[in-house]
């Protein structure tokens, strides 16, 4: 068996011990060097216009503006560094489900990826940072590049317990809010909550300027609709 189904196998990962270790051979086996240099992700990108103000650099004007408008404006840019990677892990109760035969739980497989996620950005040397969440915030760990920073990571999920209902529409209103860096936002859920303010959220993420990536977990019998435990 080739290595990398050898560690994404749920049944393998299951027996391994630690996040740390399913981390390490999932990014090692299966996608390690895709980002090899450190300042691959650096790039300027227009943000918006200004009013021109006397001493301002002439080289910034807009002159596609002016012959439309006959007024001076600036293009102004926004600077950005390496990536930023903001994982939004739920662990309200839903989440704890496990059928037979399955090696995992919602939850435990979230983390997994989560792990493999992080440990995959740290090494492409970007910044990443983790929130846990059922019906409110529960952790909030800010994003950093340190190679150090996993073990924090993986210390805030291994404590992680599933035990209440979520909300996750007020949940992603507020974190839009919080997240002032625009990144990529990343989301390990099951989903189950209200749809319409589910998708609200999400779309305030999007007026927000992130790129939101939603990793639907399901169990097995929750799509076959096999009885489970």
């Amino acid at each position: 068996m080739e290595a990398s189904r050898k560690y994404l196998d749920p049944q393998t990962l299951a027996k391994l011990q630690g996040l740390e270790l399913r981390a390490r051979r999932i990014v090692e086996g299966y996608v390690a060097g895709l980002h090899r240099s450190p300042y691959q992700g650096f790039s300027i990108e227009f943000a918006e216009h200004r009013e021109y103000s006397p001493g301002d650099d002439l080289r910034y004007l807009d002159w596609k503006v002016f012959g439309r408008t006959d007024k001076f404006y600036l293009k102004q840019y926004e600077e950005e560094t390496n990536l930023v990677c903001y994982l939004l892990l739920d662990t309200s109760e839903s989440m704890q489900y496990q059928s037979d035969p399955t090696a995992l739980s919602k939850l435990e497989y979230a983390k997994c990826l989560a792990a493999a996620l992080a440990s995959l950005v740290l090494l492409q040397q970007d910044s990443v940072g983790l929130t846990t969440f059922d019906r409110e915030i529960r952790t909030q760990v800010r994003p950093s590049s340190s190679p150090s920073h996993l073990k924090q990571l993986l210390g805030v999920m291994e404590q992680s317990r599933p035990e209440r209902k979520t909300a996750t529409g007020p949940i992603f209103h507020d974190l839009a809010e919080r997240l002032k860096k625009r990144g990529v936002v990343i989301i390990l859920s099951d989903m189950f909550d209200d749809v319409p303010a589910m998708m609200t959220g999400l779309k305030h993420f999007r007026h927000r300027r992130h790129d939101v990536i939603v990793m639907h977990v399901l169990d097995p019998a929750e799509l076959s609709f096999r009885s489970g435990r």
